[in-house]
């Protein structure tokens, strides 16, 4: 038998079983096509062997292609030589036996084959489009004729992942395997059961339309969230030629959509981001053997739209976690505020009623410090001040067990202070979630001088066990993800006192690929947090540079949405925001005041004073030595922030324009602006050699 070091070949009885085994989730790297066409030719070639199986060893069936090898000229088999046109092509009938993942190639191998068997807790998908192409192995081609026109669009578009279940009654799946019971025997066994049938079910041989207007229709939905973006229309193209060409015709489109979107800038930045998010996991000077602790009974302290939104984001992954407040009013509040947005959620149709009762069950509200003194872990999320927070750290200090972890959620203040309350400073750390903490996927953990290596992994495992994306930060002002992103958060402000207003930069930023414009972002976290991290900071450096327009606002009562007023207006019971006359006419006298002299904005400028104020601050970060890589800057932009995801993060669009260009605009406004311009050491440095941003090579973490 031809086996290859990563797919081999074994015999059961009259079925032919062909296993991939390319660790850890069998991606289809090298050798892995190589090895299922070797293995199918000797299968079909043996008049013994009647049926085969194709299934994978370990977690996956198969998870996908690997990534590495987009964009790089490797060289592909032609049409009629790949793994799924041999597959399809068999005179014997190929069951795939699918359990973990098939996404992505993997499902396009498995409906290459005849048949489909899979565990329920299996799922498929074909999410290419989230890296910035399409399906490009018959994907857009054969799901259609599997599921139909308009299943296929949703599916290939959002690139979602599909439950067996759900994929067997849409028609992905042909049978579910009976639980508890062996996939291999089962797939032999339906191997058996269809091995005389004739003629062989080719999802090829499937006809496939749809009334014209769907695709227009799925054009048009799509434009508000793919702005910018290539990819979701080409998906939506390779289907349209699916349901109007002959199968062949359809395969040649698709290619021809892949080969255009595989080295599109989009799909490099998609690319970056995908290896950042799993680079951020990585501490490089914590010893290779520390190990996180499985906390499984969590508190969190502090009722508040943040730690309830954390107590959330415990009970939607399983956690019962228990929750307390000053007193019981703000308990009996927050409580309220946790079922009012799950609720919200059933009545968009994103939550099921039972499962939004099963998490309600899991947060237990309780009166005092005695009731959680159980607890392995508690999560503070206080009010953000340190003279709040101190007691609190306390308290729970002497009534949590000696080797529970103590967590802050807080934003900004030092967690050298807040651990130096306590008698275990080793098991202190900062879990900084982002608003809504349900919802935002980063969690950053923040380093306090003194804690150990098994509180920070502990602190990183449990954001990746809640669903987030964990990231280092060291113990600075704002830490990683707010400070870089302060300078912004002042740039903003002053170009409304040189002549913008507000709702031109929010279209600015907008346009540009966040879901909402800062000023907009402003006003739903509160601009009261904002005013609170300014008058700290202005008492600590006389050198501050003050935001009178931004004060003005907090002091006439504008907190943002809380109060239906704050950058914008807004009508009762409605989120929108509404240009306001009086925000614009507070910005007119101010800046008459100031004297600041008015100007029109282009929106380049607009764009490139908010962003290349944070490179500049990201690159003071990384020279400080308080972040590991530029590429865990921009993983904290794309899931803190919102920035757009196919930009790559701010680094690495930073990069497309150019180190030296990005220097050189910064040393202009420097002159002009003055110290808060500044360019950066690190910087200079890396315009001077021509040395991209995101291959900066930070100090040690600090």
């Amino acid at each position: 038998m031809p086996d290859s070091p990563v797919v081999r070949l074994e015999k059961d009885g009259e079925i032919g079983v062909i296993i991939v085994n390319y660790p850890p989730v069998n991606a289809l790297g090298p050798g892995v096509s190589e090895g299922i066409i070797d293995n199918l030719n000797t299968t079909n070639a043996d008049p013994s062997l009647k049926a085969m199986v194709l299934i994978g060893d370990g977690r996956s069936f198969i998870a996908g292609a690997d990534i590495r090898g987009f964009g790089t000229g490797r060289k592909r088999a032609p049409i009629g030589q790949r793994t799924y046109d041999v597959l399809d092509a068999s005179p014997k009938p190929v069951v795939a036996a699918i359990h973990g993942f098939a996404l992505g190639g993997g499902l396009e191998n498995a409906m290459a084959c005849h048949y489909r068997i899979a565990v329920t807790s299996a799922k498929v998908g074909l999410p290419e489009v989230l890296i910035g192409i399409l399906p490009g192995g018959g994907g857009t081609q054969r799901l259609p004729r599997l599921v139909g026109a308009q299943t296929a669009l949703e599916l290939i578009t959002t690139g979602r992942h599909v439950p067996a279940p759900e994929a067997a009654r849409l028609g992905i799946i042909d049978e579910i395997a009976p639980d508890g019971g062996s996939l291999r025997a089962a797939a032999v066994a339906y191997a058996r059961s269809i091995a005389a049938t004739r003629p062989l079910p080719r999802v090829r041989d499937k006809t496939v339309s749809a009334d014209p207007a769907i695709f227009g229709a799925m054009r048009k939905s799509i434009a508000h969230k793919a702005r910018n973006q290539k990819a979701p229309y080409y998906c939506i193209d390779a289907v349209e030629a699916a349901c109007t060409r002959p199968f062949d015709d359809g395969i040649q489109r698709e290619a021809q959509l892949f080969a255009e979107l595989e080295t599109s800038d989009e799909a490099k930045a998609l690319r970056y981001a995908f290896f950042a998010e799993r680079e951020v996991a990585k501490l490089p000077d914590l010893p290779a053997t520390t190990a996180a602790h499985d906390v499984a009974n969590p508190a969190v302290i502090g009722a508040g739209t943040m730690g309830g939104g954390i107590a959330m984001a415990f009970a939607d992954f399983g956690y019962d976690v228990k929750i307390m407040d000053a007193n019981q009013e703000a308990l009996d509040r927050g409580m309220q505020r946790i079922r009012n947005n799950y609720a919200t959620s059933v009545k968009r149709g994103s939550l099921a009623e039972d499962e939004m009762q099963r998490r309600l069950a899991r947060i237990h509200p309780v009166a005092s410090y005695q009731h959680i003194s159980d607890c392995d872990v508690v999560v503070e999320a206080v009010f953000e001040r340190m003279d709040v927070k101190q007691p609190i750290f306390a308290k729970l200090d002497a009534v949590m067990p000696p080797n529970a972890f103590l967590f802050s959620n807080t934003s900004a203040l030092d967690m050298d202070e807040l651990a130096a309350v306590t008698k275990r400073p080793d098991r202190i750390a900062g879990t900084h979630f982002f608003s809504p903490a349900n919802v935002m996927k980063l969690l950053e953990v923040v380093r306090p001088s003194k804690a150990s290596p098994e509180t920070l992994m502990t602190a990183m495992a449990l954001g990746r066990r809640i669903g987030k994306i964990s990231a280092m930060a060291g113990n600075t002002d704002g830490f990683v993800a707010n400070r870089s992103r302060a300078p912004f958060n002042s740039e903003m402000v002053i170009l409304l006192e040189e002549g913008c207003l507000p709702e031109q930069v929010d279209r600015v930023m907008v346009d540009f690929g966040y879901p909402m414009g800062p000023f907009a972002v402003g006003d739903l976290a509160g601009l009261d947090i904002g005013a609170e991290g300014r008058k700290r900071r202005a008492a600590t450096n006389p050198n501050y540079r003050k935001l009178p327009i931004a004060d003005k606002l907090v002091e006439m009562g504008r907190y943002g949405q809380k109060t239906g007023a704050g950058w914008y207006r807004y009508e009762t019971g409605d989120r929108t925001p509404h240009p306001d006359p009086d925000v614009a006419a507070v910005i007119k006298s101010l800046a008459a005041e100031m004297g600041v002299p008015q100007k029109a904005f282009t929106d380049s400028e607009i764009l490139r004073r908010l962003l290349f104020s944070s490179v500049n601050e990201a690159c003071r970060i990384l020279e400080e030595g308080k972040a590991y890589r530029p590429s865990d800057i921009d993983v904290m932009w794309l899931h803190g922030f919102g920035f757009p995801r196919y930009r790559g993060g701010l680094m690495y669009w930073a990069d497309g324009i150019g180190v030296r260009d990005v220097y050189n605009q910064i040393a202009a406004w420097h002159q002009q602006y003055g110290d808060r311009w500044a360019p950066s050491g690190l910087l200079r440095d890396l315009a001077q050699t021509k040395t991209p941003l995101r291959e900066a090579k930070p100090a040690p973490f600090a």
